[in-house]
């Protein structure tokens, strides 16, 4: 049912952003107004073109089906390797529940659910084995990888980046090297750092900022079918939209980083876009090599994500651990009342019991309710708020609380668990849809690393500047992908042409 209401509170989001940046600016005399008005102003355009006008709106939808059939022939390989027990074809219908094996009359695992009672044979077909990450997630990112080197090699995507930083240079007024950066993050990662590596020297702290930012906002291209993958059952659209995201982000990204670090300088590529030069003493590789050095690095990343999300996963676990056991202390029992003939000595430790009981069981209650998902959630509760999700407290927790996850697990685990939830009926379409704008992207602590490392390793001089505007490029990041949201939240009218047709 539509309620105008979130549409007003999405709007006042957008510029309550805004706000939020300006209380943690380092200059809050420099204001961007120009800037500004052009960015939010791009993000308006873009946002009628992604969710109201009919031509655009429909080729968002033939992009998806674009990328979707590249997701399907991703798994070939992955099919070929794993077999399709645990990468079946994708139908469009929802998932089912992995088959029972518990006999409900024993208690006990009963084989004979999954053996055709006519031949006495297994039966793969009485099995389903769900969404197995490592099998059906990570392959899409080697061939992903594959794909966009081998695209880059052609020289399909660079007139596509350099339109895109003209628009930018031309109506935020960024420099150069900031622009052609921003845009390359529409397809790529930290690899868009390398096309601007001879001005990263001389590059003011205000520029560093926002081509980090840009990292921590955009995804790559390589991470695009993984997490379309997570939602494509309830949401059919959502692999065009996450590119649409991706764009939507780097204006956004702009807006946010020059009003945390305003600037105060001249930049050296003002006025002009950087072309890369290219080495005539250097022979290019060949489309077959810049295909398999291509899939090479996405095992590369492939792997880096498997590794981190054990690690973090691990400790996240850990910690809730810890807050388990500290919410047991709720169930202490009171010591053993005193008999009549007890001395000084056993009365003074009787109180001290019974005190220490008391207050183990206060915080065993309150550590009932503390879990890391929760201290996120509570922290990124108002932000969430006004992206105008919904006006039902619910829903505005179980958003924030998804969205508080990406902070330190990454953005993968909130979309899985979005998937799960969409899929069950537990958030409606709306908050699907924000919640799916903001998560898009790597504006999380596990990418601190990846992007101050790569970014250090261009320019070691600079590696303490770079460490310390890390932190506030990864904040920019964060409000630039809720203002992403909060886009989205001023044009959804409850269109399911937005959310496109699942197969029931």
């Amino acid at each position: 049912m539509l309620d105008i209401r979130l549409n007003i509170l999405s709007l006042i989001g957008v510029y309550s952003l805004c706000f939020v940046a300006w209380l943690s600016s380092e200059n809050r005399k420099i204001v961007p107004w120009k800037l500004i008005t052009w960015g939010i102003g791009i993000q308006f355009v873009m946002g009628y073109l992604i969710f109201i006008f009919p031509v655009s709106r429909i080729a968002i939808e033939y992009l998806s089906n674009i990328i979707n059939f590249l997701l399907d022939a991703s798994e070939a390989g992955a099919r070929f390797l794993f077999t399709g027990l645990f990468v079946p074809p994708f139908t469009g219908k929802l998932p089912v529940d992995p088959t029972n094996l518990m006999n409900p009359e024993t208690g006990s695992i009963d084989l004979s659910y999954i053996v055709n009672p006519k031949t006495g044979f297994f039966n793969k077909d009485r099995i389903e084995t769900g969404f197995i990450f490592a099998f059906r997630s990570l392959p899409q990112v080697v061939f992903f990888s594959a794909i966009i080197t081998l695209l880059y090699r052609m020289n399909a995507i660079q007139p596509v980046v350099g339109a895109f930083a003209k628009v930018f240079k031309k109506t935020l007024g960024t420099s150069g090297a900031e622009s052609l950066s921003g845009a390359a993050n529409i397809f790529v990662g930290i690899e868009s750092i390398v096309a601007v590596k001879p001005f990263l020297l001389n590059m003011t702290r205000s520029e560093l900022c926002a081509i980090l930012a840009s990292c921590f906002g955009s995804i790559s291209s390589t991470v695009l079918g993984m997490y379309s993958g997570f939602l494509r059952p309830t949401f059919p659209n959502i692999t065009g939209h996450l590119m649409a995201a991706s764009l939507l982000t780097i204006p956004a990204c702009f807006v946010i980083s020059k009003i945390i670090v305003p600037e105060t300088g001249i930049p050296e590529t003002m006025g002009m876009i950087p072309e890369e030069k290219e080495d005539p003493n250097v022979k290019k590789p060949s489309y077959m090599d810049s295909l398999i050095v291509g899939a090479l690095d996405g095992v590369k990343m492939a792997v880096g994500i498997a590794a981190v999300l054990i690690a973090i996963l691990g400790c996240v676990a850990l910690l809730n651990m810890l807050f388990k056991n500290l919410a047991d202390l709720a169930i202490s029992k009171d010591p053993m009342p005193l008999d009549s003939a007890a001395n000084l000595f056993d009365v003074l430790v009787f109180k001290l019991s019974l005190n220490l009981a008391i207050v183990f069981r206060f915080i065993g209650e309150v550590f009932k309710v503390v879990t890391l998902n929760n201290i996120f959630g509570l922290l990124f509760l108002p932000l969430t708020f006004f992206t105008g999700v919904s006006l039902d407290p619910a829903q505005v927790w179980q958003s924030s609380v998804l969205i508080g996850q990406r902070l330190l697990q990454t953005s993968i685990p909130p979309y899985i668990e979005l998937g799960r939830l969409s899929r069950e009926g537990l958030i409606s379409n709306r908050a699907m849809l924000i919640v799916s704008y903001v998560l898009c992207g790597f504006a999380h602590i596990p990418s601190i690393g990846i992007f101050v490392g790569g970014l250090s390793n261009l320019v070691p001089s600079r590696s303490s500047e770079v460490s310390a505007i890390a932190w506030k490029a990864m904040w920019a990041a964060t409000l630039a992908t809720l203002m992403t949201g909060a886009i989205a939240g001023v044009f959804e009218f409850g269109s399911p042409d937005v959310i496109g047709t699942a197969v029931k």
